[in-house]
């Protein structure tokens, strides 16, 4: 077999062999975790690991702070190289949902994750930068107390 050709794939696959094998998830556990916690869907419908895709299924899988969509072009087992990705499967991802991840992005300390402590001193900053009180209009405040 070439290395530009894709392993023998059948007419269909197990979701989590599948985002695993697409690169999708790091681990065919993770993929089996996210199934089961219901992040990913088929058609708006929780599936479990053990569901079977065929090609031309959308997939739609949440990572946080977005919903990916995937179409699958080729159902397969086995994992493949980066390379043979856009053979394996087309990323349909509503361009809004990008949008959404470029704002959480440059917010930054909207969602803090759990367990980082608290901001640097330089977080700090930006975020009093960020959040400005002139951009509420608290500086007017001297007018109220006449």
């Amino acid at each position: 077999m070439k290395q530009d050709q894709l392993p023998r794939t059948g007419p269909t696959a197990r979701i989590d062999k599948w985002l695993w094998a697409a690169r999708i998830f790091k681990t065919r556990s993770i993929a089996a975790d996210a199934c089961k916690n219901g992040r990913v869907t088929i058609g708006n419908v929780n599936v479990k690991p053990s569901h079977t895709i065929k090609c031309g299924e959308t997939i739609n899988v949440k990572k946080p702070p977005i919903t990916y969509s995937f179409k699958v072009l080729a159902c397969l087992e086995q994992r493949v190289g980066a390379k043979l990705i856009p053979q394996v499967y087309e990323n349909v991802t509503d361009p809004k949902q990008y949008e959404l991840l470029e704002m959480s992005r440059i917010s930054g300390f909207v969602d803090r994750a759990r367990g980082t402590g608290r901001p640097t001193k330089k977080e700090r900053r930006a975020l009093d930068a960020f959040v400005d009180p002139a951009m509420f209009g608290f500086d007017d405040i001297d007018d109220f107390e006449d």
